[in-house]
């Protein structure tokens, strides 16, 4: 069988005449005289513009590639027996009694109020647009929002001297629209990859704008090159290039202008270059951003082969990062190529595994082992338990990037609607959004009058949070572990002999042996 679909998907707009060949994706029979609905017909009109998913700046995707083995192949173990971390009480031990909260930090200083984070909102447009819902979700939740690469360097407002950033209206904006709900739970990450660095986003962001948690980027799961964003002027083109970054075609080319402006090229591509990874250079990278006042540092790796994941947790571990945030093969992206989303890279569940086997060797040895965060594909509260159980006790968090990012946008989308309706019939907006959300009378009690300012976003962010830490709570309870950090490999089993090897986790029909001996006698 095939696990891919190549040639047609929903995500770059193109589909097929007949039934695809299974290994090509082209229609079995290929017709002359055919318009070409399919990804090659749709590359012969267009060429590269077919690379990436579609619409760009309204959408987020992630791959439709049905990998062999994912979460599904793992079920939580449940017992009829005892308590961990609160006494064996019926009257006591009730499912909203278990604790979800988690820290990361090297001294476990980061305090969160469920074991979540976003994912990196960058320069994307649908990022830009989305990012105060997101950011103010995140406030209201008690958890981490990361803001991505590129954003100063995207900026068309910045200003820069000596061809460094000493302004960046965007990216005040966002650090600001967290900090006016931040609570001390929680808190803003500020992440930067190699345009980043020369432009002196780290120092400007630390230093100016008091961020305290600061990220270095190797990549994602998504993707193995460098983020990319569309552009629809020759101007903004022109801007982009002239900051460093590299920009297809080149917007400077006579040949390249002719074309755009007799509509022949509608757009163009900004790349970011490339990382290049050293040991030396990384630990020059960590000292310097806590010399210029980081607290935190924490770096985010994508899903490169083992000895790539090997060398994030060494470096990490010797240098005593406070977090690392692992993305597995089949994440999710703003924008990425579509058939490298699908076709590169280490799953999440493997490469999950591969970072248990390292960070089992490591720790065998005394040595620190770096709080880690899984990402890649995960969405709801049993995905989180597992991603916990599989990786214990290492991971502490789950990064959520298109889930978040979609329970934010369908609360917007909503409460704009809602909006809309209330001044129509020239009624109060806010008594709309307390029939609206679930969770709109906890917030207007929590907030007061402030709830009026809340984003509809954040709201539908803060309630999707709120489900999966009941749901999060109900599966605990029946695993009877109390707290987020008594949650071990022993609460998972493993559905098929593949899922066993690949992960060391007792296959269903072998689970409790030792015990079922004992009880038996």
């Amino acid at each position: 069988m095939s696990f891919s679909k190549p040639n047609y998907s929903a995500a770059t707009l193109t589909t097929t005449r007949v039934n695809p060949a299974p290994i090509s994706g082209i229609c079995v029979t290929c017709i002359d005289g055919c318009e070409g609905p399919c990804e090659i017909g749709r590359s012969a009109l267009k060429g590269r513009e077919v690379l990436y998913p579609m619409p760009f700046g309204k959408i987020t995707a992630g791959s439709e590639k049905d990998y062999p083995c994912d979460f599904s192949h793992f079920n939580i173990q449940g017992t009829a027996v005892g308590a961990v971390g609160i006494e064996a009480d019926s009257d006591i031990a009730t499912f909203p009694a278990v604790d979800t909260t988690t820290t990361v930090g090297a001294d476990g200083s980061i305090k969160l109020a469920f074991p979540v984070f976003t994912g990196a909102v960058g320069s994307t447009e649908i990022a830009r647009i989305n990012w105060e819902d997101v950011a103010v979700g995140a406030a209201i939740s008690g958890v981490l929002v990361v803001a991505g690469e590129n954003i100063c360097g995207m900026d068309s407002n910045a200003e820069f001297k000596n061809g460094k950033v000493v302004k960046s209206p965007e990216m005040e904006r966002r650090v600001n629209a967290f900090k006016r709900w931040y609570d001390g739970t929680g808190g803003i990450i500020i992440q930067a990859n190699v345009e980043d660095t020369k432009l002196g986003v780290p120092e400007y962001v630390i230093q100016k704008l008091g961020i305290e948690i600061f990220e270095m980027k190797w990549g994602q799961g998504a993707k193995d090159i460098g983020g990319e964003v569309k552009l629809h002027s020759i101007e903004r083109a022109m801007e982009l290039k002239k900051r460093g970054y590299i920009v297809l075609p080149d917007p400077d080319n006579p040949a390249v202008q002719k074309a755009f402006n007799s509509g022949g090229i509608g757009e163009f591509e900004r790349h970011s270059r490339l990382g290049m990874v050293e040991e030396e250079s990384f630990h020059r990278t960590v000292a310097h951003l806590r010399s210029v006042g980081a607290k935190y540092v924490t770096l985010k790796t994508g899903a490169y082969r083992p000895a790539d994941l090997a060398r994030a947790i060494k470096f990490s571990s010797d240098a005593r990062i406070d977090l690392l945030t692992i993305d597995g093969a089949g994440g999710g992206t703003g924008m990425s190529p579509w058939r490298m989303m699908n076709e590169w890279g280490v799953p999440t569940v493997q490469l999950e595994c591969l970072a248990h086997q390292m960070c089992e060797r490591l720790a065998a040895k005394g040595a620190y082992v770096p709080p880690i965060a899984i990402a890649g594909g995960l969405s709801l509260e049993d995905h989180i338990y597992k991603a916990i159980a599989l990786g214990a006790p290492y991971v502490k968090a789950i990064c959520l990037g298109r889930a978040i990012f979609t329970a934010a946008m369908v609360g917007k989308t909503h409460g704009n609607l809602m909006k809309e309706k209330m001044e129509l019939k020239g009624r109060d907006v806010t008594e709309g959004y307390l029939s609206l959300f679930a969770n709109g009378a906890k917030l207007k009690e929590r907030f007061g009058k402030e709830f009026e300012n809340i984003p509809t976003g954040a709201i539908g962010m803060y309630s999707y949070i709120d489900r999966l830490k009941q749901g999060l709570q109900q599966l605990m309870a029946g695993s009877r572990k109390f707290a987020v950090r008594y949650i071990d490999r022993d609460d998972i089993m493993a559905l098929t002999r593949e899922a066993a090897e690949i992960s060391g986790i007792s296959h269903v029909m072998d689970a409790d042996k030792e015990e079922i001996d004992r009880i038996l006698g």
